[in-house]
């Protein structure tokens, strides 16, 4: 019997880091694992160089979402165009992923909880009640919320969009 196939699963494009990115994310996200790795046969050296044997994919979960990372060359790069949206209960969890994620990555990317790890790879790192307050009905709050945002120069503070949320005190 057949495994039920999720039916969107992100590509990621890696140089040659693939089963090395697959590490580091299984090992930072709970619920996570890797899965089947495939590798180069001897058409791919005959072709491109690239040696018999070498990692091609590698297919991981993170929290249950399943991802494949690809060994591609170095043609393609990651742009914030696409980037990965991690929703945080609290500040602990919130300072954890940013710590983890951020690691070696470019510091010149961080910015409104958005930031770009080792690879490349773009995350945004987020209080999960983020949407909920810029999308509230009461255009204050949500402009407030998105103001304190805009403002923030990498890791979100999570008080500080709250008391942005809750206003001013009189």
């Amino acid at each position: 019997m057949k495994s039920k196939i999720q039916k969107i699963t992100p590509n990621l494009w890696f140089d040659s880091q693939a089963e090395e990115a697959a590490k580091l994310y299984t090992s930072i996200f709970k619920n996570s694992k890797i899965g089947r790795i495939t590798r180069y046969g001897k058409e791919r050296n005959e072709i491109h160089g690239i040696p018999e044997g070498t990692v091609m994919t590698v297919e991981f979960q993170l929290e249950g979402q399943e991802f494949v990372a690809l060994n591609g060359g170095p043609q393609f790069k990651f742009t914030e165009a696409i980037s990965f949206i991690v929703n945080c209960e609290d500040q602990e969890e919130l300072d954890y992923y940013w710590e983890k994620l951020s690691e070696g990555g470019d510091e010149k990317a961080q910015v409104c909880g958005w930031l770009k790890d080792k690879y490349g790879v773009s995350w945004q790192i987020i209080p999960a009640t983020l949407t909920e307050m810029i999308s509230d009905p009461d255009p204050e709050k949500s402009e407030r919320v998105m103001n304190a945002l805009l403002q923030t120069k990498n890791k979100i503070d999570i008080k500080t969009l709250m008391q942005a949320y809750e206003g001013p005190l009189y």
